[in-house]
C-alpha cells in the first residue's frame, strides 16, 4: 500500500491498538508522516514542492517513544532502525557510525537502496547531545554529533563503501529524549512563557494548557541544542508521563498487551489465567515508585508470573490459575469457580 494513501485518522486508530493515550502526540505525528509521504510523491521529477520536516519527541523515558515509531513504520510498510545518540557520542569516529546507521536501514530493505531512502530512523536520548564529552580520549562532544547528524537529516547524498550513493531526503529523521529540566526552563518567562490559568471556561483552560506544554525552540537552545539541529525538528510531539490508570490499561488493552501475551502463553497448555483488578493497580503503583515508566511493567510481570510458570507443568490437572493479590499465593484450580475479582477476559 502507497503510504501517503493512509490518512492521519487511519493512523491514529492504528497507533491506538498500541500506545495508551498521548492523543495530542499521535495526532502531531500523524499528520507529520502523511504529510512527508505525500511530499515525497510531490517531490519527483526533480521539482521540491514541500520542504523536508522532521519529527522531535519530547517525553519521560518508558512512555512510548519508540513503541508509537515502530508502530508508524508497521503501518506505513517502510524499513526502520533505531539508533542511540548517547552511543554516536562515545565514538571518535561518528561519521562511520551514521553510515553504520543508514546501512542498516538499507538491510532492513532487503538491499533495496530505493526502499531504504524512504524509511523512518529514530535516534534517541538526543538530549544527552548537550553533554560536552569532548575530554574523554575516544569520545565527541554532543554538539560536533549534532553538526554531523545535520546533513543527512535535511536531505544530503551518502556514498557507501561499495561505491552507491543514497539520498537521504526522502528518510524520515525521528528523534527523541527525556530532556529533564526541560520543565524549569519552560516555566521562566520568555516569549509567552508560562501563563497564568485563573477564571475562565474549560475551553480556554484547555488552550492555555496546550501553550503551556508547548515546547518551543528558544527552550531548546536553552537546554542545549544547537539552532541549526533544531531546525531539522521543526514538529515536536510531547509525550506526558504515565499515570496510574495509565499504566493499568497499557497492562490489558492494546493488542500486545502483558496480560494477553502471558493469557495466550498459558492458554496453549490448556490453563486459563485469571488476574483480579487489584493486581494490576498494585502493579502500577510499583512502577509508579520506579520512576521508568512502562518499561518496569514486564519486569514485575515476570515476577509475579514465575511461580505459575514453574509449577503448572508439573500439575496437568490444573485448567485455571487464579491471582487476586502481589502478595497471595496463586490459586491453581481443576475447574472454573466463579470469582467477582477476577475478569474471565482482558477489556476488547
Amino acid at each position: 500500500m502507497n503510504p501517503a494513501a493512509i490518512k492521519p485518522s487511519d493512523i491514529v486508530r492504528t497507533l491506538d491498538q498500541y500506545v495508551i493515550g498521548q492523543d495530542e502526540a499521535k495526532r502531531v505525528l500523524a499528520v507529520a508522516v502523511h504529510t512527508h509521504f505525500r511530499r515525497i510523491g510531490m517531490n519527483r521529477g526533480g521539482e521540491r514542492v514541500l520542504d523536508k520536516s522532521n519529527i522531535l519527541i519530547v517525553g519521560p523515558s518508558g512512555c512510548g517513544k519508540t513503541l508509537l515509531c515502530e508502530t508508524l513504520a508497521r503501518q506505513m510498510s517502510v524499513p526502520f532502525v533505531t539508533a542511540d545518540a548517547t552511543s554516536l557520542a562515545q565514538t571518535r569516529f561518528v561519521g562511520d557510525e551514521i553510515e553504520a546507521i543508514l546501512t542498516r536501514l538499507v538491510e532492513q530493505a532487503d538491499g533495496n537502496l530505493e526502499k531504504a531512502s524512504r524509511g523512518i530512523v529514530f535516534i534517541d536520548e538526543v538530549d544527552k547531545l548537550k553533554a560536552d564529552t569532548s575530554g574523554a580520549s575516544r569520545a565527541t562532544s554532543g554538539e560536533s554529533v549534532q553538526h554531523a547528524l545535520l546533513k543527512i537529516m535535511e536531505g544530503y547524498p551518502v556514498r557507501f563503501a561499495d561505491g552507491r550513493v543514497m539520498d537521504t531526503g526522502g528518510i524520515l529523521f525521528i528523534c527523541g529524549g527525556a530532556f529533564v529540566g526541560l520543565e524549569q526552563i519552560m516555566s521562566r518567562t520568555h516569549g509567552f512563557g508560562y501563563i497564568a490559568m485563573g477564571e475562565g471556561d474549560e475551553n480556554d483552560k484547555k488552550i492555555l494548557e496546550r501553550l503551556n506544554s508547548r515546547v518551543k525552540p528558544t527552550d531548546l537552545f536553552e537546554y542545549g541544542l544547537i539552532p541549526e539541529f533544531t531546525g531539522r525538528l521543526p514538529i515536536i510531539a510531547r509525550i506526558m508521563p504515565l499515570d496510574r490508570d495509565m499504566l493499568i490499561r497499557i497492562m490489558v488493552e492494546p493488542k500486545n498487551a502483558l496480560y494477553r501475551q502471558f493469557r495466550v502463553l498459558l492458554a496453549e497448555g490448556g490453563v486459563q489465567l485469571e488476574i483480579a483488578a487489584a493486581v494490576f493497580r498494585q502493579i502500577a503503583d510499583i512502577a509508579l515508585e520506579y520512576k521508568t515508566g512502562a518499561r518496569s511493567l514486564r519486569g514485575i510481570f515476570e515476577e509475579l508470573l514465575t511461580p505459575v510458570l514453574y509449577a503448572v507443568p508439573d500439575k496437568p490437572e490444573v485448567k485455571v490459575v487464579r491471582i487476586r493479590s502481589l502478595f497471595d499465593p496463586p490459586q491453581f484450580l481443576k475447574q472454573r469457580e466463579p470469582d467477582a475479582q477476577a475478569p474471565a477476559e482482558p477489556p476488547a
